[in-house]
């Protein structure tokens, strides 16, 4: 028997994802114009540093991380609680219309600090339309298909953000870092408001469903509680958060530091291109299999194994000094990555309820987005 619940528009409510296809699909589409509004800057905003606004402190050139950074984990704080409180759909749509200045102060910014502004502005527009596309992926899905529906999620995004850094290399090395690169930021970001704007559905329904169909209802935690849950108190949160917060360090590396050694390594701009990549798209391609893993075999061995992972490919970058050995590197940078980001996300929505899971998330990626 299907069990239905009715919104302001009535409509048949079923959880799985063969059951919301489309809109499934839809939303995949959406975070991969997510991840291209990251990839367009990610090879070549620590050249532009160096060589446009002449900035040699390591320090200096490093900012945009920070900011970016900042900006990102307080926002998907927030993201998570107002996607619990007013729904998922605004603040999806919210986070594109914050996107829309960014390509253009990337382009024609006058100073590092229009760079930084629009790193703020990009880094509050991730905190929204990213938290938001995991929240209602992992909604539509129910409890049967998280691993799987993050790892598609994280595919879509990180593919193409790195299909973004490949392509923003390759035009840098033909017509110069600015304003060229940047064009195709306009288009993601117009393509990523207008889909979200006419075509994706609210999915608190399909929350209400799942708390029903699993008889949930002792009132949610409030804000502060969630928080102290997900941060220190319930040992399986916090420990996912401690997890996801390393696990950003050494994406951090990768941005910012990374593109310096290859620098110093006299690698070209285009082959720089290349490799700001490899690891993005060997992360997006591995999680095709690594979230789908995590619903058959568990949750921990995944996580502890994609650590270890990393830390081998992060050691073997920083003892090349050729292409051949910083690509390897990155490959196996992106492998362990792949088999810790949608296991983690996954493992979030086991342990939070339905009623206040978006929280969850958020305060999970509020940590895990930290740059400190």
């Amino acid at each position: 028997m299907t069990t239905a619940i009715t919104d302001e528009r009535p409509a048949l409510v079923r959880l799985g994802l063969r059951e919301n296809g489309a809109q499934f699909a839809l939303l995949v589409l959406i975070n991969a114009f997510v991840g291209a509004m990251v990839g367009m800057e990610r090879s070549i905003l620590s050249p532009i540093a160096e060589q446009e606004f002449h900035l040699v402190a390591r320090t200096a050139v490093l900012s945009f991380i920070i900011v970016f950074g900042v900006s990102k984990a307080l926002t998907n704080y927030v993201a998570g609680r107002f996607a619990d409180r007013i729904g998922r759909k605004d603040v999806l749509v919210a986070g594109w219309l914050v996107a829309v200045p960014v390509p253009f102060m990337l382009m024609w910014g006058p100073s590092w600090n229009w760079i930084l502004a629009a790193n703020v502005l990009l880094g509050i527009s991730q905190g929204l339309t990213w938290s938001t596309t995991v929240i209602m992926k992992i909604d539509l899905v129910g409890s049967a298909q998280r691993g799987l529906a993050m790892g598609l999620n994280e595919f879509a995004g990180y593919l193409a953000l790195a299909g973004a850094a490949l392509a923003t290399g390759w035009i840098a090395a033909r017509t110069g870092l600015r304003p060229d690169p940047f064009y195709p930021g306009v288009a993601f970001v117009a393509l990523g408001l207008g889909l979200s704007m006419l075509f994706v559905r609210e999915t608190s329904s399909h929350v209400a469903l799942e708390s029903s169909l699993a008889a949930m209802s002792v009132s949610p935690p409030s804000a502060q509680q969630v928080f102290w849950r997900t941060t220190l108190t319930d040992r399986n949160l916090s420990t996912i958060s401690q997890v996801g917060l390393v696990n950003n360090l050494h994406d951090g590396m990768a941005w910012g530091l990374f593109p310096l050694l290859f620098t110093a390594a006299n690698v070209s701009l285009d082959r720089i291109g290349t490799l700001a990549a490899i690891y993005p798209a060997a992360w997006a391609l591995a999680q095709l299999g690594t979230g789908a893993l995590s619903d058959r075999i568990g949750r921990k061995r995944l996580i502890a194994g994609g650590m270890w992972t990393q830390a081998v490919g992060i050691a073997v970058i920083v003892l090349a000094d050729t292409f051949g050995g910083f690509a390897a590197g990155a490959g196996l940078l992106g492998l362990g990555t792949a088999m810790v980001y949608p296991t983690l996300l996954a493992a979030i929505g086991d342990v939070a309820r339905p009623s206040w899971r978006a929280s969850a998330v958020g305060v999970y990626r509020l940590w895990r987005c930290s740059p400190v």
